[in-house]
């Protein structure tokens, strides 16, 4: 609304003279009723008339002040106030782990379990040779094998090169003895391993191929096997080798016996 439509609403409210009398008229036949209207009005006004009239001029100044201070002094509406654009969340990626290095392949181990305690100590078998020449050899049950589980270890040592070798671990079937697996310090290239059930055993057995040697020096052969769940009698187990040398051919075998 511009100034002088503002300047005009003063005007005319402060010019604005309301007829108090008709005004006062109106209120008292519309309070009489009919037959007050038709009757003549006095001339002289009583103390209620005056004191009626007073408020209702007071009340008309009042609600006219009112509208023009109400049109004068409003403030223009304003826009609504706008929110200030937040910023999506920055989306933070974590660096990648760094790749653990692969694990180092190591001879095959046993299952994770525990020997049952008390079992008996298999004693080594009768009749065994450790040695022959250059030769010598030994067997031991791991301290690893458990009551359902074990691992046949063959120690051997030669003094001198060997041209020839061929060795065998034989596990007697005692109740479900089962093939789970063989290993050798020896480059697995030099051998041709095989196993197999002969005789009521499982025989495992390493042949040096032709035109491979083995330098002197000590190694180790394991034999690794299922079995049935309990301690178990090794005194059917046993090995032989076989090789040849500068001095000719030797065999020495023997049983297992526990690991001190």
């Amino acid at each position: 609304m511009n100034e002088e439509t503002t300047r005009r609403l003063r005007q005319a409210a402060e010019a604005h003279q309301p007829d108090r009398a008709r005004i006062l008229a109106r209120m008292e036949r519309g309070a009489a009723g009919p037959a007050a209207a038709r009757r003549a009005r006095p001339k002289a006004r009583s103390w209620p008339r005056a004191v009626l009239a007073a408020l209702v001029t007071a009340g008309i100044l009042t609600t006219g002040g009112l509208a023009v201070a109400g049109i004068v002094g409003s403030p223009a509406p304003s826009a609504a106030p706008t929110k200030a654009a937040v910023p999506p969340p920055t989306a933070t990626r974590s660096a990648p782990s760094s790749p653990s290095p692969d694990s180092t392949t190591a001879r095959p181990g046993p299952p994770t379990a525990t020997t049952a305690p008390g079992a008996p100590h298999p004693t080594a078998s009768a009749g065994s040779r450790s040695q022959s020449g250059p030769l010598w050899a030994q067997g031991s049950v791991d301290p690893h094998s458990t009551v359902y589980w074990g691992q046949s270890n063959l120690v051997l040592k030669t003094a001198q090169q060997l041209t020839s070798l061929t060795l065998e671990l034989r596990i007697a079937e005692t109740g479900g003895v089962q093939y789970t697996g063989t290993w050798r310090t020896l480059p697995s290239d030099d051998f041709t391993v095989s196993h197999q059930q002969i005789g009521g055993a499982l025989v495992y057995r390493w042949v040096l191929k032709p035109g491979r040697t083995v330098p002197a020096g000590q190694y180790e052969f394991a034999a690794q096997y299922n079995h049935a769940t309990g301690p178990r009698d090794v005194t059917g187990d046993g090995f032989r080798v076989d090789a040849r040398g500068p001095s000719g051919p030797n065999a020495v075998w023997g049983g297992f016996a526990p690991t001190p």
